[in-house]
């Protein structure tokens, strides 16, 4: 079973890896993507994002501090929800389904987090594979 959890872990995490990486290879464009949807300071939140989720997946891949590596998704997946994902703005039936559909993604991620972090922090080490355990 350490390797089965140790394969959903990469897997959860790998969209937020590669998202991590595009927030500074693709900033400026990313940027402007946030500003256009009214998202606030989106020259300091698209940085602090990606390092936020990059950082959250790398420590939840590698098993060290798991727990706080779920927080962290969690704590960026509310908000942008929130602020990047707002389908109750939108007249136009299919951007307001686009991005319904990304809210409740969102929404389901942070769930998902929460329950990980639940997870990491009630059974420790137990998990195996990891490099190091929760921190909390």
């Amino acid at each position: 079973m350490d390797v089965v959890a140790l394969i959903g872990r990469l897997i959860f995490v790998a969209m937020f890896l590669r998202s991590g990486v595009n927030h500074f290879k693709m900033r400026e464009a990313m940027v402007a993507h946030t500003r256009s949807a009214g998202g606030p300071y989106p020259e300091l939140l698209v940085p602090a994002s990606g390092a936020m989720i990059f950082v959250g997946g790398a420590l939840i891949a590698l098993g060290l501090w798991p727990d706080l590596g779920a927080l962290l998704l969690a704590a960026f997946l509310l908000p942008v929800g929130y602020y990047m994902h707002a389908f109750w703005k939108f007249e136009d039936p299919q951007m307001r389904m686009l991005q319904e559909t990304h809210f409740w993604k969102n929404v389901s991620l942070a769930g998902a987090s929460i329950l990980l972090f639940a997870l990491f922090a009630s059974c420790g080490d137990d998990i195996g594979l990891m490099a190091g355990g929760p921190l909390f």
